[in-house]
This record gives structure tokens, C-alpha cells and sequence, in this order.
């Protein structure tokens, strides 16, 4: 079987699963988000942002394989130009941690590193899942908003991996029981629900440029438990709404929101 030695990937989180199998030397193209590893993708050509990628540009560059997706709304617009222009593409579209797993395997089979892709999956899992937990079992699940985007918020729903990764991390995401990939939610419904800490992770913006302020200085939020106590926490879009191998630095840092919750509540007893 002959294995694609030319790959454009368009999503961030495929140019970093790519990277993770050692495959970066096959990457001769990435969409203008792709920044990491950055030694890997600063020498590369981009090919245009998610939603206006250059399909011209893509094929000019003479793939074997285009890594598209299908988290990013939009996007799907982009696979119908691939397809119109007999490009070979795949476009995942997880929903869950079990997805992203599936994905990073399948990524590694269709490249014919079947078992990097295997080891890679397997040390996710064990810095996800293979974590004690001594002091959770008192308390219950704080309830977590992951802000998308603050102005409404943007939360994930039940179709979400940052909500199975929240699980994984001891918490509760707010909209854990809608079957949805998330949703608007009005400040008010964020008051009446009380989250415990609300997590910035605005997609498209620099950490750097994260204000938490927006949300300590919202009238609306004063009362809930996350303002009150200062647990408005700012993590990387990168390790959160990227469905890859960096998904483990957002569960360390959930891991930290969850047991900051619990140190508060440990201290009002």
C-alpha cells in the first residue's frame, strides 16, 4: 500500500496530530490558524484561513491526502470545494474523547504509522484517565462553563469532547445533558445555574489577550459561585478546542480548575 507522502493539513488539530506521529516532514502545506509546533509550520505555505481556504492553492501543492474537518462550523463549504475538485481529503468530525482517539488512529493507519498512532493514543489515555482521584468523592462535580466566546457565551454541549474531558477532570460541564455540540447561553441563564468557575478559552484569540475581567465585571454573574471566588480561569484555546495530542495540557489545567473549586469549598466548611 502506497501511503501519502504529501499532506495539506486545514485544521490546526490535524496539523498537530501530523506533527505528534513524527509525520511532519510529509505536512508541504497548513491553513493560516496551524501555529503549532511552530518550527514545523513557519516554513510551510498556508493555504488560507478554516473558513476561506485557497482550494486552488491546495491542489497546486499536489497532495496525497488533505486533512479537512468538520468541527469548525463553516467548514463543511470547504469539503464540497475539495470533493468538487477531486482532491483526496478525510474530514473528521469528533464529538467525544472516544472520537479523538479514533481519529489520531486513523490518521496514523491512513499514513502508515499504525503503531506510533497506538502509543500516542495510549499515553492520552493514561494522562487523562489513569489519575487518582482521593479527594473528589466528598464533593460534588463543580459545574464548569467552558466560554467559546463570551458576548453571549458559547458552551459546549453533551456532544463535545471538552465535556467528556471536564467529566474526566472531575467536574460537570453546565450543558452536560443537552445533545447538542454547544449553544448560546444568555447571562441570566448563566446566573440562575450558578456555575462554580467558568473557564475562558475564546477560539480565534490570543491567550494573551484573554480578559477575565469581562466576566468579573459583569453585573449579570456577580452572585455565582465562580465570580464570587474568583474562579474565572483562563486555559488555552489550543489545549481545549483542538480535537489532538494537546488535549492532555487541557485536562492538567482542568484538572487545577476542579481542584481549586474544591479547595474553596474544603475552606467554607
Amino acid at each position: 500500500m502506497n501511503h501519502p507522502r504529501r499532506v495539506v493539513s486545514l485544521a490546526c488539530s490535524n496539523t498537530e496530530i501530523v506533527a505528534a506521529l513524527g509525520c511532519a516532514d510529509r505536512l508541504v502545506g497548513v491553513d493560516d490558524h496551524s501555529d503549532y509546533p511552530v518550527e514545523v509550520v513557519a516554513p510551510l505555505p498556508k493555504v488560507g484561513p478554516d473558513l476561506d481556504i485557497d482550494v486552488d492553492r491546495v491542489a497546486a501543492l499536489r497532495p496525497d491526502l488533505v486533512l479537512a474537518t468538520l468541527t469548525v462550523p463553516g467548514h463543511e463549504r470547504v469539503v464540497e470545494r475539495l470533493e468538487a475538485a477531486g482532491l483526496p481529503f478525510i474530514a473528521p468530525e469528533p464529538v467525544s474523547l472516544l472520537d479523538v482517539y479514533r481519529d489520531v488512529r486513523d490518521i496514523g493507519a491512513r499514513l502508515g504509522v499504525a503503531e506510533r498512532a497506538e502509543k500516542l493514543v495510549r499515553e492520552m489515555q493514561r494522562r487523562i484517565h489513569d489519575v487518582d482521584r482521593p479527594s473528589e468523592a466528598r464533593h460534588a462535580r463543580p459545574i464548569i462553563v467552558v466560554q467559546w466566546w463570551p458576548k453571549p457565551t458559547i458552551t459546549p454541549g453533551r456532544r463535545s469532547w471538552i465535556t467528556d474531558l471536564i467529566h474526566e477532570a472531575g467536574g460537570r460541564a453546565l450543558l452536560a445533558d443537552e445533545d447538542v455540540k454547544s449553544r448560546p447561553v444568555a447571562d441570566e441563564e448563566l446566573a440562575e445555574r450558578a456555575p462554580d468557575a467558568i473557564v475562558i478559552s475564546w477560539c480565534g484569540v490570543e491567550p494573551s489577550k484573554y480578559r477575565p475581567d469581562v466576566v468579573l465585571r459583569n453585573p449579570a454573574l456577580a452572585a455565582t459561585p465562580a465570580v464570587r471566588n474568583g474562579h474565572v480561569i483562563p486555559i488555552p484555546e489550543g489545549w481545549m478546542g483542538r480535537p489532538g495530542p494537546r488535549l492532555v495540557e487541557g485536562f492538567d489545567a482542568l484538572r487545577e480548575v476542579v481542584r481549586a473549586v474544591n479547595r474553596a469549598r474544603d475552606g467554607s466548611n
